[in-house]
């Protein structure tokens, strides 16, 4: 059996691989990327630190992060997702190349439900091609789940393609 440590672990480095991936298969397009959640930004650090040519916008209720992971004002979008996610498409319509999504906690059932909710609004953001990376199994009509990069532990990290 693993324990929480374990699980955390996992999801770190998978987390980690899987945006590695998506980072350099998106690298030539254009559109904007999407990290759905700030949290404290350590996701949005290293996407920060590795992305270049396309701002990232940051989709989030309220900014807590640390100073060093906190995007400029004119990147952020406050509000809830289930609001200003479709808010996003008549600004933005589909040309997200990279979208990232860690909106679960730590009860798998109402992460479950949740992911249901936001999937339909996801899904029209990302461009042709673009790359969905995701915590949670997420559930789309149009998007192929791809297989996971090496180093990514499979149930722990998702990654889908429109």
């Amino acid at each position: 059996m693993s324990t929480r440590l374990d699980l955390f672990i996992d999801r770190m480095v998978s987390q980690r691989a899987c945006l590695d991936h998506a980072i350099a298969q998106t690298a030539q397009m254009t559109g904007p990327v999407f990290e759905l959640g700030l949290g404290n930004g350590r996701t949005y650090h290293h996407m920060r630190e590795r992305i270049t040519g396309r701002d990232i916008f940051v989709f989030e209720r309220a900014v807590a992060s640390h100073p060093d992971s906190t995007p400029a004002e004119e990147l952020t979008i406050l509000g809830d997702v289930t609001e200003t996610l479709p808010q996003a498409l008549d600004r933005f319509g589909a040309t997200a190349s990279l979208i990232h999504a860690d909106l679960g906690g730590h009860n798998r059932e109402k992460n479950d439900i949740f992911a249901r909710k936001v999937s339909p609004l996801i899904e029209p953001l990302l461009a042709p091609g673009g790359l969905m990376v995701s915590s949670d199994r997420m559930y789309f009509d149009t998007l192929t789940e791809l297989e996971l990069p090496e180093g990514a532990v499979p149930g722990r990290c998702f990654i889908y393609q429109r």
